[in-house]
């Protein structure tokens, strides 16, 4: 028996249905169920949520959000092995789990959301995480159909998450993700907990989306950014360069010096630069 439920044990499962961790599909197993039951209790009360989680794998994390109570899992998956596995979990919970065999990069779950909330609640396949994680954060219009994330990254990206500025993984990621969302660490896991174990420490991230963020467009928050980490050690009076505009008129609609660098500029300030280039563009 289980830490969380009356049900196989998640080794049983992964040696019945032969499902070894693939590294083309970015597969590491979560096997505690303890800490499984700690990354959903992290999303917050479950009793009257849609839960979307993506690579459910032997389904550690699934059996979890069920467990705490969630009102309805949609597991996408790619791996058809783990399609065949997850049975044992549809049988146990009857109407509140539903398996979609897809990839979740090409997945729209708002059909399946009757235009309610979801959360988004996932250890994510390595290969595809900060990708997925910028798609959900460029959603149009926003806010989005989901009210909260917790996601699982190698700590190295998570870092990059919820860098502010002066931090030396502060980036373009740390810049679209707080503009958009509060951002947080929540807990470190062991490559121990994993099976095959990673080589690097993972931890889980909260991310709350702001109903409203700093008015501008997106895409030319992305295109600030992009030029200004693109070479993050010039000054921006030289990085900005490369968006064919004065540089310096950027700069002075944020309020700040064109000879300062991307790392010490906050997200207020690029959210500012992207409003003036906006400006730009629109009277060209």
């Amino acid at each position: 028996m289980s830490a969380i439920d009356d049900l196989p044990s998640l080794r049983d499962i992964i040696r019945e249905h032969s499902l070894s961790a693939r590294k083309s599909l970015g597969q590491n197993f979560l096997l505690d169920l303890n800490l499984t039951a700690r990354i959903a209790r992290a999303a917050g009360p479950l009793e009257d949520s849609t839960v979307i989680e993506v690579g459910p794998g032997p389904g550690g994390l699934t059996r979890a959000l069920l467990a705490m109570g969630a009102k309805r899992v949609i597991a996408i998956e790619r791996d058809e092995r783990a399609i065949d596995a997850l049975a044992y979990i549809v049988k146990r919970y009857p109407g509140r789990i539903e398996i979609v065999h897809g990839d979740a990069q090409h997945f729209d779950p708002r059909a399946l959301l009757d235009g309610g909330k979801a959360k988004i609640v996932a250890n994510l396949p390595y290969n595809i995480a900060t990708q997925l994680l910028v798609d959900w954060l460029s959603i149009e219009p926003w806010p989005p159909w989901y009210d909260t994330m917790v996601l699982m990254f190698q700590r190295e990206v998570a870092e990059r998450i919820v860098a502010r500025e002066d931090e030396e993984a502060y980036g373009r990621l740390a810049v679209l993700a707080n503009w958009r969302a509060e951002t947080k660490i929540l807990f470190d896991i062991s490559p121990a907990a994993f099976v095959p174990q990673p080589k690097v420490t993972s931890s889980v991230v909260r991310l709350i989306p702001r109903v409203s963020p700093e008015p501008c467009d997106r895409r030319m928050l992305e295109r600030v950014a992009a030029a200004a980490f693109g070479q993050r050690r010039k000054m921006l009076r030289q990085s900005l360069k490369s968006l064919s505009v004065d540089p310096a008129r950027l700069a002075a609609a944020a309020d700040i010096d064109a000879t300062r660098r991307a790392e010490t500029i906050p997200v207020t300030g690029f959210v500012a630069m992207a409003r003036e280039l906006a400006d730009i563009r629109s009277t060209k």
